[in-house]
């Protein structure tokens, strides 16, 4: 790989790094919002939806943010393949490429 093309990929990295740290830092407020909100209580299986699917945001971030300081982002967990950066451009916390992930029980 030529230096060009790895600063070229560090400048990605550093820049969906940053992307990622502001996408949790929303989520995280937005789930302190939910869990605080005692509105009504016929919203509360609708709020219970939100607060769950926040939850998972903030884990598949975490997980991307993990595997980016480990120097493991884009490296499929299953078969350790590289993941194609336009797919992680689609899907920032993917943890398999396209095949292993067809694999994966639903």
């Amino acid at each position: 790989m030529t230096t060009h093309t790895q600063r070229s990929e560090q400048d990605w990295l550093d820049k969906l790094r940053s992307t990622l740290t502001s996408d949790f830092e929303m989520q995280t407020a937005r789930l302190t919002q939910l869990t605080a909100d005692t509105g009504d209580p016929g919203e509360a299986h609708t709020r219970g939806a939100l607060i769950a699917t926040t939850r998972q945001s903030l884990e598949h971030i975490t997980g991307a943010l993990r595997r980016i300081a480990e120097g493991r982002y884009g490296i499929c967990e299953r078969c350790a393949a590289p993941i194609p950066r336009e797919r992680l451009e689609v899907l920032p916390h993917a943890r398999f490429c396209v095949p292993c992930q067809q694999k994966q029980p639903r």
